[in-house]
């Protein structure tokens, strides 16, 4: 009798807690904190707003993907119904998915990359919509190849000798030392442990921790692939590239001292800006692929999504928000504004997307192939195996570490983080 009364007690404070029927909701919403991806956020949630007769508040999160991913485990873990709607990276669905709604039968995904539905899919439920889709991309000064009678490189081993020998000639042209010949992400960070992974897969050395989560980190050839990527610093890529994330990258290569970049599709647009140096200089291919016939193109799956968590009481208007933010419409707008690779294929075929991103003819092929990081084998230890192989990568970069010793070291720990296996 105690056990109906209280039940009946919870179910009339919810009904006095509700707004009455057509009354204003109001949907708090954290998306990208600055830049293009933020101004588009907010432009889509304000429409949104428009559409619905509803609010929307923008809730500013870290610009780092670790702080941001921490502030959303602590409000969740702490059933906070601040945020109603999360935009959370391609790795987070299987770190956050306890505290996220599932999405099954409230939204649509046909027509979406069918990579990226299965990413945002954890023990059959999904977590998570696709926003936009990502993957590593080789951008390349397409003037400067042309000018010194140089090919694309093919391989990994084949891009450092070309970017070093544009970059020797740039310099001897204008007798400058600030051109280079290839910048990336080598902070130690995420964006480390996208680049390792890329190199590693492209070699045929694993994939760090394999879907049944045996550890493959510590083979010869991720220690070759570790070893070409140190004998860049200094002779093809700065030293400074060892506190590089992505827009350190851009800043170098869009300044025209750079030959090659490592990084994501947002950059397209951005370095064809009118008041880019490189405008219309700049193309776009796959990543170089590895020595030796296992050998292939690897490109990490990336991206952004949109879910909804368990402990909003706004639920139904904020899975209408993400229906709104992941619409065909909505992901072309933002295709054409910013650069973002839609999740929506047919999108990627539409003229006015590729007038504007004339590489998204050869995009889908990539995303569909992409790797994924370990994220789903790892669990909520994700993050752990990112931080501890994205350290031994940077120590093996920096030279304070061999390959090989690196990596048996990297073995040995994420042992530990496993509990013996046991992910």
């Amino acid at each position: 009798m105690r056990r109906g009364l209280c039940t009946a007690l919870v179910f009339l404070a919810a009904v006095l807690a509700a707004p009455p029927a057509g009354a204003q909701t109001t949907i708090a919403i954290a998306c990208s904190a600055l830049g293009i991806e933020a101004r588009l956020c907010r432009e889509g949630a304000e429409e949104w707003a428009r559409r619905s007769g509803n609010q929307v508040r923008l809730v500013s999160t870290p610009n780092s993907g670790t702080e941001r991913l921490a502030l959303y485990q602590q409000l969740l873990a702490a059933r906070s119904a601040d945020i109603d709607v999360f935009q959370i990276d391609a790795v987070w669905p299987g770190i956050l998915a306890n505290h996220l709604l599932d999405l099954h039968g409230k939204l649509d995904t046909a027509g979406h990359i069918e990579e990226v539905v299965r990413n945002n899919t954890v023990g059959g439920r999904l977590v998570a919509m696709p926003w936009f889709a990502n993957a590593g991309l080789l951008y390349y000064r397409r003037d400067l190849l042309e000018a010194h009678g140089r090919r694309l490189p093919e391989t990994w081993r084949e891009l450092t000798d070309t970017a070093a020998a544009v970059m020797q000639a740039e310099r001897a042209r204008d007798g400058s030392d600030r051109m280079w010949g290839y910048v990336f992400q080598g902070r130690a960070y995420e964006g480390l442990t996208v680049n390792g992974l890329e190199w590693l897969a492209s070699r045929g050395a694993g994939h760090i921790v394999e879907p049944d989560g045996r550890i493959s980190v510590n083979n010869p050839r991720a220690a070759e692939a570790l070893s070409l990527a140190r004998s860049w610093i200094e002779r093809i890529t700065p030293l400074g590239v060892l506190n590089y994330a992505e827009e350190e990258a851009r800043g170098v290569f869009q300044s025209g001292n750079a030959v090659f970049m490592r990084n994501w599709p947002y950059a397209w647009p951005l370095l064809n800006a009118e008041d880019s140096p490189v405008r219309g200089r700049v193309a776009v291919a796959v990543l170089p692929r590895g020595a030796g016939e296992d050998g292939t193109h690897a490109a990490a799956l990336g991206g952004e999504q949109l879910a909804v968590s368990r402990y909003t009481p706004r639920a139904e208007q904020a899975v209408d928000l993400i229906r709104h933010l992941t619409s065909r419409e909505e992901q072309k707008r933002r295709a054409i504004a910013g650069g973002f690779s839609p999740s929506i294929i047919a999108l990627y075929e539409d003229p006015e997307v590729l007038e504007a991103n004339p590489f998204f003819r050869d995009l889908l092929a990539t995303l569909r192939a992409a790797v994924a990081r370990p994220s789903g084998a790892t669990g909520v230890r994700y993050n752990r195996v990112s931080a501890e192989f994205a350290n031994a990568a940077h120590a093996v970069l920096s030279g304070r570490s061999e390959p090989a010793e690196a990596l048996d070291r990297l073995e040995d720990r994420l042992e530990r983080v496993s509990r013996g296996g046991r992910w």
